[in-house]
């Protein structure tokens, strides 16, 4: 057999130096020559899997659009998918079984033989791409897991089952009791396919598991039997160290799981409901989240160019406030980290208080919230004032005790970002009136409040023009004669959207500059219809305006816009 440094060089003209080079990586970092030089650059994944295959006398396929099959997935236990990095597909009328690893004779031959346990036969090997047989074994791999948990779990749980207190590495679920295996399986699901939540549900039809992926809800299996709900909570309740007795209150509480190495924590909320207990899990990666917040800047955020400069602006004025505003899940905490990273350059004292610390940020004093000590967010404020700071961010005004504090703060020479829930940047100013802050006290402490939300925006892998005619635009507010020429594009769905047609998302945004003239009328508590009308003409653009840009660029669909905000 040839050496694939040989067919490197024959195939890729690899110099001397080259390989010099690749064999003092392959040395200190313990790897393969073939996957050194891919590291240094100095050949492509097709060109290595192409050497691999002549190397072992295999044949190279493209698997890309290949269909799957299924007959011989069912007979392939997932673990073992996973750790052979090798997924069954048609070619022609046979089955082939593509891997991007052919050296791993021992677990191929234990597929092979299962294959044959099952009644199946085996398809020869082909050598494929392993970015594009991994992101093949992402989509259907995790979902046979899930189905293959589930089936576990219907066997005979015994208490027994749930006595463990440490919590396994996501990785090793197979070898876990059933309840483990699948609380376990479910978390490491969630993370692969990008979620932000978990929410477990207890229904008369069964335990329903639910991923919030871009904001929105996703069924991801068939119902759980209703019986073996209570199990899978008290799993959760083991692992958050919460009282597994108690089912009447809600209960809440955090765990941790390492995952390939890297710590990833979770919160936990449970809350009784008529047909028993249902557990909603917020999963926060920070080290992943740290590492995109290491370039975050307000420009990767979605912000359109006129309020890109506004907010800019505002958040380089030596004090006053900056408002965000919006519901849950809007994005308003990364936003304002986004504005902490560009006027983070050391020369200020920058001192936060957060329920919870998301994630941490370089350079940034951060301190957490614990009501249960009496450190809430107005002592917390207080005792930040005395740190002599000079930029103070203040997680969320929920009562009219931390509202006066950081209005004086933004008075007396601070510049002060915070969050407020509501609607709109107009539904502030009731807030606070309602919290009994005088509008005349806050409008001298305001420099700007940004309302906003995020939109799901078209997967690329799946975008294409959608048909849109003159009562579509109608019925979302968008006038034919304006806006009919424009082409407007959809996602189809595909593995690499999760059949959503979405990927990812982008803020929307408002942004009230508090000129003298809106300061005045919000002082003189003139109505707000009034307010917005002159904030209008003075050039603001409202949350809907935002939408349809991003639709009209071909970024969104009208469907998704029309989900967010409301039509105008």
């Amino acid at each position: 057999m040839k050496r694939i440094g040989e067919i490197l060089v024959l195939k890729c003209s690899i110099s001397d130096q080259d390989i010099e080079r690749a064999l003092q990586y392959s040395k200190e970092h313990g790897v393969r020559f073939g996957d050194a030089c891919r590291k240094l650059g100095l050949i492509g994944e097709n060109e290595l899997v192409a050497a691999l295959a002549e190397q072992y006398g295999l044949e190279f396929m493209d698997i890309d659009g290949a269909e799957i099959d299924n007959d011989v997935l069912e007979k392939i236990p997932s673990d073992m998918l996973h750790k052979a990095r090798l997924i069954p597909v048609r070619k022609g009328d046979a089955s082939v079984l593509a891997v991007s690893d052919p050296t791993d004779l021992v677990t191929l031959d234990r597929i092979e033989r299962r294959i044959r346990e099952g009644g199946g036969k085996p398809g020869i090997i082909v050598i494929a791409a392993p970015s594009r047989v991994d992101k093949l074994i992402k989509g259907l791999g995790s979902k046979k897991m899930l189905s293959e948990a589930v089936g576990t779990t219907g066997q005979n749980l015994k208490d027994t089952d749930l006595n463990e207190d440490e919590v396994l590495s996501l990785e090793r679920v197979s070898d876990a009791s059933p309840a483990v295996k699948l609380v376990d399986t479910v978390l490491y699901d969630a993370i692969q396919k990008r979620a932000s939540d978990i929410h477990l549900e207890t229904g008369q039809e069964g335990l329903v598991v639910k991923y919030r992926i871009d904001g929105v809800l996703h069924r991801v299996m068939d119902p759980i039997e209703k019986s073996l709900s209570p199990s899978v909570i008290s799993r959760l309740k083991i692992m958050a160290s919460l009282d597994i007795s108690e089912r009447r209150i809600p209960q809440d509480g955090k765990f941790k799981v390492r995952l390939r190495g890297k710590a990833i924590d979770f919160r936990l909320s449970i809350m009784p409901s008529v047909y028993g207990e249902d557990a909603v899990i917020r999963i926060l990666d920070k080290e992943h989240i740290g590492d995109e917040f290491d370039d975050l800047k307000l420009d990767s955020l979605g912000f359109n160019e006129i309020e890109l400069a506004r907010m800019r602006k505002m958040i380089r004025e030596p004090y006053g406030m900056v408002l965000v505003t919006g519901p849950t899940g809007s994005g308003k905490t990364t936003t304002l980290y986004a504005a902490l990273s560009e006027i983070n350059t050391g020369e200020d004292k920058i001192i936060t208080i957060e329920d919870p610390v998301e994630y941490e940020l370089r350079g940034v004093v951060q301190i957490q919230v614990n009501e249960k000590k009496g450190l809430t967010f107005a002592r917390g404020l207080r005792s930040i004032l005395r740190h002599d700071p000079d930029k103070v961010l203040v997680g969320e005004i929920r009562d009219p005790e931390t509202a006066q504090i950081a209005i004086q703060a933004a008075l007396t020479g601070h510049l002060v970002f915070t969050t407020v829930h509501a609607n709109n940047v107009f539904d502030v100013i009731g807030r606070f009136i309602h919290m009994g802050i005088e509008p005349y006290n806050f409008v001298s402490a305001l420099n700007c409040i940004l309302a906003q939300r995020l939109i799901r925006m078209i997967c690329p892998n799946c975008r294409k023009k959608a048909e849109a005619g003159p009562s579509v635009l109608a019925e979302s507010g968008m006038a034919p004669a304006k806006y009919g020429e424009y082409t407007l594009y959809e996602g189809t769905g595909c593995p690499e959207c999760h059949n959503t047609g979405y990927k990812g998302r982008k803020a929307i945004v408002e942004v009230l500059d508090l000129t003298d003239e809106i300061r005045d009328m919000i002082a003189g508590k003139e109505p707000v219809s009034q307010i917005r009308k002159k904030a209008v003409e003075g050039g603001m653009k409202t949350l809907r305006q935002s939408a349809i840009e991003k639709v009209l660029s071909g970024e969104t669909t009208l469907r998704e816009i029309n989900r967010v905000t409301f039509v105008e």
